[in-house]
């Protein structure tokens, strides 16, 4: 995939540069007629040339790239520049879009090189999301569109959440929500967001509402923590495997690298649980990534963990926030799943709740409500930080990612009311997960599927190894591709950078009913994946 995208690039800078060239020349008015029109085949050869080049690698990915790409099929005869291609030698495939569905994303001479790059990432990352926002499954409707288990979203108390914000305390209107707000998030939401986190992180002492930051979701936040600490080029760690979203938020506008930590599912005298995260480890990638040149500036974790669902001790916590003192590193840390700990057995231990921080003024919370109240259309996320100069500087971001007024009293009433959070609310919800955690579960352990077993988040960290043959990332591709094939999405392990092919991220927190139907799908994909595994057995036997 990687170097099929450098074609892309090489591609259409090679495109630039013949047609600065050809302005230069304009504009010199040189009469060099015969000198343009050798320009002219050279830029069409070398055009012909990559556009040769992008279409062997991708047909020789055999459709399994993680994300299709948009390319013309072109013979020897192809001319790319007339925006018309001669016939293929082959059929094309139905999923790749013809040549000029292509130019605008890749080529288009309107673009920067940043707004090139920019629209490479989007229809290489979204393009299977846009297929299902087109035809999404509906009980009447679409009984055959796209179920999405791939995506993290609540969805088992939509009844719930629609009755409590259609009451009359949530219809309310003054001049005040229908003007600009506070950059920051309006003074009454940032109140109630202290309060609920000083309650349920269990805070030592009342959050200061100062220092709480309120913009249109926590990618946004996270963008915005990228900018004001890191300068273009600079890095964060992240233990892998880590959610996708994090690549995209820190690069699209602070250019910030984010180092993996690559964590093994292997159990070993010292990796005692699968994807153990160890202040060796941490310690190991950050003397590596000095050692390359590479700046890092802080430690990204997410607690509960996505997509692994681990929690971390309080006392892991401690060791990593040490640890990052001692390196002056900022430690970011996504609690966005706090109140998704479904597992009575299990506590979670928030770092607002910790005393004693080891180092306050790099130590920076987000969270949100659009996992823990399945509402992530709000487009809601907020920022904990004790440091005030950090603070000041991302609530400036509020002027391009604030929240609507209204939107912003409806969370208000809704965080301020903790009676039916705590009676009606966490009771119901946390009743759900356990029951479709426990149907997804035991299913896997009928298909003998290995899993972690976690009682944290919407989803299950599931091995596939055993349907790779071999076990790479290429088959992990096919396999993804095809579960899209029957509809159904899943988050394959590489777009959470995993080291190991083979691992796949279930959301279980669907609709009981969409939720089965889900599953016979998944069910249908994989014995499919079995026979077509042990005819190729059976057949190379037959050629040995």
């Amino acid at each position: 995939t990687s170097l099929l995208e450098l074609g892309l690039n090489l591609l259409y800078r090679v495109e630039k540069h013949f047609i600065q060239l050809k302005v230069i020349r304009q504009r010199r008015q040189l009469d060099e007629e015969k000198h343009t029109q050798s320009t002219c085949e050279q830029a069409d050869y070398l055009d012909h040339l990559m556009c040769k080049m992008v279409n062997f690698l991708q047909s020789g990915a055999e459709s399994g790239l993680e994300c299709q790409v948009y390319l013309p099929c072109l013979d020897s005869r192809g001319d790319i520049r007339s925006g018309q291609s001669a016939q293929p030698s082959r059929q094309p495939d139905p999923l790749v879009p013809h040549l000029s569905d292509f130019e605008p994303a890749f080529i288009s001479h309107d673009l920067s090189n940043r707004g090139a790059d920019i629209s490479i990432t989007y229809h290489s990352s979204f393009q299977n999301y846009t297929a299902y926002q087109q035809d999404k499954f509906h009980e009447d409707k679409n009984t055959l569109g796209f179920i999405n288990l791939g995506t993290s979203e609540n969805k088992l108390c939509i009844d719930l959440m629609i009755e409590r914000l259609g009451q009359s305390d949530m219809n309310h209107i003054e001049d005040v929500l229908l003007q600009y707000p506070d950059w920051r998030g309006q003074p009454f939401l940032r109140e109630e967001v202290a309060q609920f986190l000083t309650y349920y992180c269990r805070a030592p002492a009342p959050l200061d509402p100062e220092n709480v930051v309120v913009l249109n979701g926590c990618c946004s936040v996270f963008s915005a923590l990228a900018v004001v600490l890191c300068d273009p080029g600079e890095a964060f760690l992240v233990p892998t495997p880590f959610y996708g979203g994090f690549a995209l938020s820190s690069h699209l506008y602070a250019k910030v690298e984010l180092i993996p930590v690559h964590l093994e599912s292997e159990i070993t005298e010292t990796n005692t649980r699968p994807f153990q995260l160890t202040v060796d480890k941490l310690e190991q990638a950050l003397l590596e990534a000095e050692s390359a040149g590479e700046k890092v500036r802080g430690l990204v974790l997410t607690n509960p963990q996505n997509p692994l669902g681990d929690i971390y001790s309080q006392d892991s916590l401690m060791e990593y926030l040490k640890f990052a003192k001692r390196y002056n590193l900022h430690v970011i840390i996504d609690e966005i799943y706090l109140l998704s700990v479904f597992d009575e057995s299990i506590t979670f231990h928030s770092v607002l709740s910790i005393e004693s921080l080891p180092d306050p003024n790099r130590t920076h919370v987000i969270w949100g409500t659009s996992k823990d109240f399945g509402i992530s259309g709000f487009r809601f996320g907020a920022l904990y930080t004790h440091n005030k100069e950090v603070a000041s500087a991302v609530g400036f971001f509020g002027y391009l990612h604030s929240i609507s007024g209204i939107a912003q009293h409806k969370l208000s009433q809704l965080l301020r009311d903790r009676e039916w959070i705590d009676r009606v609310y966490l009771p119901t919800n946390h009743s759900r997960l356990r029951s479709a955690h426990r149907y997804i579960t035991n299913k896997l352990k009928e298909l003998e599927i290995p899993f972690l077993y976690r009682g944290a988040g919407l989803y299950v960290w599931i091995n596939l190894k055993k349907y790779l043959d071999p076990c790479t990332f290429e088959e992990e591709m096919l396999l993804h591709r095809r579960f899209l094939d029957s509809k159904l999405i899943l988050s394959c392990g590489k777009a959470y950078m995993c080291k190991e092919p083979g691992w796949f991220r279930l959301v279980f927190a669907e609709k009981p009913l969409r939720l089965k139907l889900a599953m016979l799908r998944f069910c249908q994909v994989l014995q499919d994946q079995k026979r077509a595994r042990i005819a190729r057995q059976l057949e190379n036997e037959m050629k040995d």
